[in-house]
């Protein structure tokens, strides 16, 4: 009935091989993803830009600061 709160486990480090799984092309044009843009773009441009079409030498968006 003495044991102590810590258990003695052996953790190992990376020892397992992780596999990749291979990219498969999506379909920006998709059902799925066209709704997806409909709910979090406000115009046209912002959809493309989402997409990764930005337009050329456009001033990089700063993130938000929290109170």
């Amino acid at each position: 009935a003495g044991k102590s709160g810590k258990s003695k486990r052996s953790k190992s480090k990376g020892s397992r091989k992780k596999t990749k799984k291979p990219v498969s092309e999506v379909d920006i044009l998709s059902p799925a993803a066209m709704l997806n843009a409909y709910y979090i773009s406000h115009n046209a441009a912002a959809c493309l830009e989402f997409r990764g079409f930005s337009w050329p030498d456009s001033p990089k968006k700063k993130g938000k600061k929290g109170k």
